[in-house]
């Protein structure tokens, strides 16, 4: 198995670079279907990076500090740095891993750290040593990057912001069910918590001159996938039927047994914002999911919710469901004016990771060259019997 660790990064960032459609890709390496980083719109889409080798086997805090090394490397290499990092999302192996991955972390940003969200995967990473893996969106040089923070919280007692502004876009951290005033922790069942991190959403939001419209796309995370309708029914009247957030769910542990749902979502405040619904395989129109948009269109962004690929005919086969899977986003970016050399981050959950490498076949038979950012992680997912989700952003 090929992957992007320490030992292959080198070789990974002198690669070609490759300009398509306003893009830009870093790290490109025909052994694996994905690239270290894609630039486009401002913005640098670092895919997840692993930072284990032989040296650091077993070692949180060598493994982080390793992780953040490659990916300051590539983002240098595509004219941005850590310090202008807008959001990160890490996914850890264990819980017992936090305090020490946090330890870290915090090094790297002594000061405006930017938005995240950790979450515990439930599957080994892609290269079985690592403990920990991160993927990152960052501001190119010369961007605006902009702290929002509510007036009346208290500061993170974890090292990120609660969001990132650059320009029309903000990146919002994962959102737990505590209280931004004073940092407690808000306890109750899947409805209470859904409900207290959408509020604390709205303040956020509201500080950076946005709201609940604005949303363009949401990553949930549950512990419980028992709780996935409750949470459906409180996460819905925050937002306007018929324009509801590109989203994606899965099933992964907290960094706290107290909380049974995170939620991270980025805002774009674009009056061109528009709905895309997945049509059908024969061209008539798809049915519209009421918890979420196929994909939001803001300008010439596009960002495209979980989908899945699951039929009565592919069930329990990875490779036939990610064709499938990538089929349907396709029609779906294509309704759009998108195609494939626009994306530029691409989100996959694999509920068994045993299935890499026909996820791997199939994604490379659909995209065929000059990969995007990625980022793949063991996840459990909400439909019983898909076997993988995959989540995009595209940019023209």
């Amino acid at each position: 198995m090929r992957l992007f660790t320490a030992l292959s990064f080198v070789a990974a960032l002198v690669s070609m670079t490759f300009a398509q459609s306003g893009r830009q890709i870093f790290g490109a390496d025909a052994t694996r279907p994905f690239s270290a980083a894609a630039k486009a719109g401002g913005l640098v889409y670092v895919a997840g990076t692993i930072g284990a080798d032989a040296n650091n086997k077993g070692d949180i805090k060598s493994q982080t500090k390793q992780t953040l090394e490659n990916i300051d490397k590539t983002l240098k290499a595509a004219g941005s740095s850590l310090a202008n990092a807008a959001s990160t999302m890490v996914y850890l192996r264990s819980p017992a891993d936090f305090a020490a991955m946090n330890d870290v972390y915090a090094t790297f940003w002594p000061k405006d750290p930017p938005a995240r969200t950790t979450v515990i995967v439930t599957q080994p990473l892609a290269n079985p040593d690592g403990l920990v893996e991160i993927s990152m969106v960052a501001v190119a040089n010369g961007g605006e990057r902009v702290v929002v923070h509510p007036t009346d919280w208290m500061r993170s007692p974890a090292p990120y912001n609660y969001g990132i502004k650059s320009g029309n876009t903000l990146f919002l951290s994962g959102l737990v069910s505590r209280n931004g005033k004073d940092n407690t922790t808000v306890k109750g069942d899947v409805t209470t918590q859904t409900k207290t991190i959408l509020d604390n959403g709205a303040a956020i939001l509201k500080q950076a001159g946005m709201g609940f419209g604005d949303v363009v796309s949401s990553r949930v995370f549950i512990t419980d996938d028992a709780n996935f309708q409750a949470m459906n029914a409180a996460y819905r009247p925050y937002f306007t039927a018929g324009s509801m957030p590109a989203r994606a769910t899965a099933r992964t542990g907290l960094a706290s047994p107290d909380y049974l749902v995170e939620i991270t979502m980025v805002a774009v405040r674009d009056s061109s914002r528009k709905a895309i619904t997945t049509p059908n395989a024969d061209g008539t129109a798809g049915t519209a999911n009421p918890n979420l948009s196929s994909a939001i269109q803001v300008g010439n962004r596009l960002y495209v919710a979980g989908i899945t690929g699951n039929t009565a005919s592919n069930k329990g086969d990875a490779k036939a469901q990610t064709a499938e899977t990538l089929a349907r986003i396709e029609r779906t970016m294509k309704t759009a004016g998108f195609e494939w050399p626009n994306v530029v981050d691409s989100m996959v959950y694999l509920p068994d990771m045993a299935n890499y490498q026909s996820m791997n076949a199939a994604y490379r038979e659909a995209l065929k060259k000059d990969f995007p950012a990625r980022a793949t992680v063991g996840t459990g997912l909400m439909g019983a019997d898909a076997a993988v989700e995959i989540m995009m952003t595209a940019v023209k």
